[in-house]
């Protein structure tokens, strides 16, 4: 078999390994090898081997799969920063995407939303025969009693939509305070308003996080639930 013969059928070889010829990836600088520098590395190391001990068939193979190895270990570093940077704009979307709406929060600090009402969630452990949703001022007065009734377990969603004029005009919170009979009278059971995402940032490690009227940074991670417009 010619030379050329030899050189066309090592250039397959390394083609289905996935090492590229020079013309299709070409050096950065003087760190990496091509498919050029290989050859010749194999080459030279052809010459020179002990004829009478030459290079088996398996470790020829075996070092070529090696570069191949670290050829696409590199080629799969590059993709991991390409998708590092989609990540980046997808957060910024996220970011975007919930500045203006309301998001769930456990707590007790409401604020009526755009259109005057406050919405909210009860976190019932168990069946109810009586549920109520307590609304009261920052100085501790009764404002208005929800009756939600008997519920069934988990989340029971509640809202007061009928907020007096003087109420929304004092611009201050509203405080939730939630009860359930589960057979022992009214006890004091868990709940969580929505309340209007203010701002948000991608920085740092911990990604996207929203400044939260009432409740300040809470991570995006953390939201089960949101709600279209500004918030309570």
């Amino acid at each position: 078999m010619s030379t050329v013969d030899n050189n066309q059928s090592l250039n397959n070889i390394l083609n289905k390994l996935g090492i590229q010829k020079p013309e299709e990836k070409k050096r950065a600088d003087g760190s990496s090898l091509g498919q050029e520098d290989f050859l010749k590395l194999m080459t030279t190391q052809l010459q020179n081997q002990d004829p009478f001990a030459p290079m088996e068939n398996a470790e020829f193979i075996a070092q070529m799969a090696q570069f191949s190895t670290v050829t696409g270990i590199t080629e799969m570093g590059q993709t991991l920063k390409g998708l590092s940077s989609q990540l980046s704009e997808f957060r910024i979307a996220t970011a975007t995407n919930m500045l203006g709406n309301s998001v769930l929060v456990p707590g007790t600090k409401a604020y009526p939303d755009s259109e005057g009402a406050v919405h909210g969630v009860v976190d019932l452990p168990a069946a109810s025969g009586a549920t109520n949703v307590v609304f009261k001022s920052m100085q501790g007065e009764i404002l208005h009693v929800e009756d939600l009734g008997a519920q069934a377990s988990g989340l029971t969603g509640f809202e007061w939509r009928d907020i007096p004029q003087e109420v929304l005009d004092a611009n201050e919170y509203i405080t939730v305070e939630a009860f359930a009979d589960h057979g022992n009278g009214l006890e004091g059971a868990s709940a969580s308003v929505f309340s209007e995402v203010l701002a948000a940032s991608t920085g740092g490690t911990d990604g996207v996080q929203l400044d939260v009227r009432g409740y300040g940074d809470i991570s995006a991670s953390e939201v089960v639930r949101f709600r279209k417009g500004s918030g309570t």
